[in-house]
C-alpha cells in the first residue's frame, strides 16, 4: 500500500499590503473567509463597524498584525 499525504487545509492569510477594502478601497486589515468559498477584505474602520455581522458569517478570519479587531471581543464572550 502506498501512503497518501493530504495537504493541510488552506488557512486565510492577513491581507497583503496591496489588497484594498471591499467597501472603501482603504488598506486591508481583515480577511474574512466565507463558507461559500469567497473572501472579503475590510479596512480597520469597516472591519470594526461590521464586526457583529462578520463573526456570524465567517468560517475563518485573518487579522493584520498591526490591527486590533473588535470581532475578537465578540467571539471571546
Amino acid at each position: 500500500m502506498t501512503p497518501t499525504l493530504t495537504p493541510p487545509p488552506e488557512t486565510a492569510a492577513p491581507p497583503a499590503a496591496e489588497e484594498r477594502c471591499d467597501r472603501c478601497s482603504a488598506a486591508g486589515k481583515l480577511r474574512v473567509r466565507l463558507a461559500e468559498g469567497g473572501d472579503l477584505i475590510f479596512c480597520g474602520h469597516h472591519a470594526n463597524k461590521y464586526a457583529d455581522q462578520l463573526v456570524k458569517i465567517a468560517v475563518e478570519v485573518a487579522v493584520a498584525p498591526d490591527f486590533t479587531w473588535r470581532g475578537t471581543e465578540i467571539t471571546a464572550s
